[in-house]
């Protein structure tokens, strides 16, 4: 068994989900479980819709919600025919009732609570499976459409809400499993969940990639699929590195710092029950089935990759060296130092230390001026602003020999003001004014990818580049 997940872009409109129809069918034989997201922006106009019912304008909100329902409508009447639209319209019909009794409620109240605004939400997933189960069906495959808040159990945390792990395993064992051994495909929503009251609940923002691993991580699937816009995870940013090329094998971990440093790759918190569960986690691309992608593998962690993995770039951030010869010998210093940072509550990312300074990067809105006005006495504060954390990722940095050397070299005339190795061994860090970052990014990217793949004849960085 296997999840396919397809995001918002996968299923905008009916050429798109006639797109993912093809690829399911493809994949029929592998018993797919499919998890959907939204279409387009629906998630975007059903917030706005209750937003405005809060207000009291009652009028506006169906206006908003009715656009989603529109497109839903349209791409219906687009993909299917005889029953199959009639039962579709019947359904899309039916969810447009119960959403404008919704927000007339709150329009008449002016009170948007968290559960009745989940509940207006869920139901853009719930149009998207509506209209592919029935395109599924009309192709002639066995279909089921499973209500994800009959299995996907979470707490009271609406807008937000927390899974309860081992009661979806237990649920999915008895609602999903069954019919995917029996030779249906399941159809069902991502970010929606429900509680053991069978109230609706949402996930938070990126719950349809969390929706599909704890669905893959409780009917033990073998491999859960992210289709997406991109063609897996890139070693840079194409907006910086237009030469930035896909990733074939990375590790969570690897995954997980890329994420910490602002690369778009899938939340590692979203991804951790698959990890956990040890089931490969594929980034694909919707447009190009054929392409390459990227493949998040828990079964390769702890191995040195023989180079870097990839490169991402957070800023701007904010530099500050704290000087002062008390500092030297003297212990507890730094315990006073950063007590400061606690009170102000100011979070430090990098650090590097001298015998009389110390110089950390934070958030560019960080209190700097109290934060000075707090140490006067202890040490001097110099603060450098608009700067940029460029980051070397990959597993077993430290071990391999040169690499600094060759970073270094590949920065030439750029000067970094601050360089760390991580706390583990996955990250080379360089701090550079933020005017040099897209050059840094690029000069770097040439050194540790442009040139191995001239050499190797290849545009992809090659799994067996990692220890299996």
């Amino acid at each position: 068994m296997i999840v396919m997940k397809f995001g918002g872009s996968s299923c905008a409109n009916a050429t798109r989900l006639r797109q993912v129809a093809d690829l399911v069918v493809s994949a029929r034989n592998l018993r797919p479980a499919v998890v959907l997201s939204a279409m387009g922006k629906t998630t975007n106009a059903l917030f706005a819709a209750a937003v405005a019912a809060e207000r009291g304008d009652a009028d506006a909100a169906l206006r908003l919600a009715g656009e989603p329902l529109a497109n839903a409508a349209e791409a219906a009447a687009e993909l299917l025919s005889g029953p199959h639209l009639a039962t579709c319209k019947s359904a899309l019909q039916q969810m447009q009732d119960e959403l404008q009794v919704l927000l007339r409620g709150v329009a008449l109240l002016r009170e948007l609570t968290p559960r009745t605004r989940d509940a207006i939400v869920a139901h853009g997933e719930r149009f998207s499976t509506t209209l592919l189960a029935a395109l599924l069906r009309q192709r002639g495959l066995p279909t089921r459409h499973v209500d994800a808040r009959t299995f996907l159990r979470t707490d009271d945390r609406f807008g937000a809400a927390t899974p309860l792990r081992a009661e979806i395993a237990q649920l999915a064992r008895e609602l999903v499993a069954p019919l995917l051994t029996g030779g249906e495909i399941v159809v069902t929503q991502g970010y929606v969940g429900g509680t053991r009251e069978g109230h609706t609940t949402t996930l938070g923002r990126g719950g349809s990639d969390w929706s599909a691993t704890l669905l893959g991580e409780a009917i033990g699937a073998e491999e859960v699929q992210i289709w997406t816009d991109v063609e897996g995870v890139l070693t840079a940013d194409p907006r910086f590195v237009p030469a930035a090329l896909p990733i074939a094998t990375m590790s969570p971990a690897e995954a997980a710092e890329l994420a910490a440093f602002g690369a778009k790759v899938l939340h590692p918190a979203t991804i951790q029950p698959a990890v956990e569960a040890r089931i490969p986690v594929t980034v694909r691309h919707t447009q190009r089935p054929e392409g390459n992608f990227t493949t998040i593998d828990p079964r390769i962690t702890g191995h040195s990759r023989g180079s870097v993995a990839a490169l991402a770039c957070r800023g701007p951030v904010t530099v500050l060296t704290m000087t002062s010869t008390r500092m030297l010998n003297a212990s507890g210093y730094l315990a006073r130092l950063f007590g400061a940072f606690g009170q102000l509550g100011i979070s430090v990312d990098l650090i590097a230390t001298a015998e009389v300074s110390v110089s950390c990067t934070v958030e560019p809105d960080a209190p700097v001026e109290a934060l000075a006005a707090a140490l006067a006495g202890h040490a001097r504060v110099e603060v450098a602003t608009d700067r940029t954390i460029v980051v070397a990722v990959g597993e077993g940095l430290r071990r391999l020999p040169r690499l600094l050397e060759r970073a270094c070299r590949a920065l030439g005339d750029l000067t970094p003001e601050l360089v760390s190795f991580g706390g583990n061994e996955r990250n080379l860090s360089f701090v550079v004014p933020s005017a040099d970052a897209q050059q840094a990014m690029q000069q770097l990217h040439a050194e540790f990818f442009e040139t191995a793949a001239l050499r190797d004849g290849s545009a992809v960085v090659a799994s067996s580049e990692i220890g299996s």
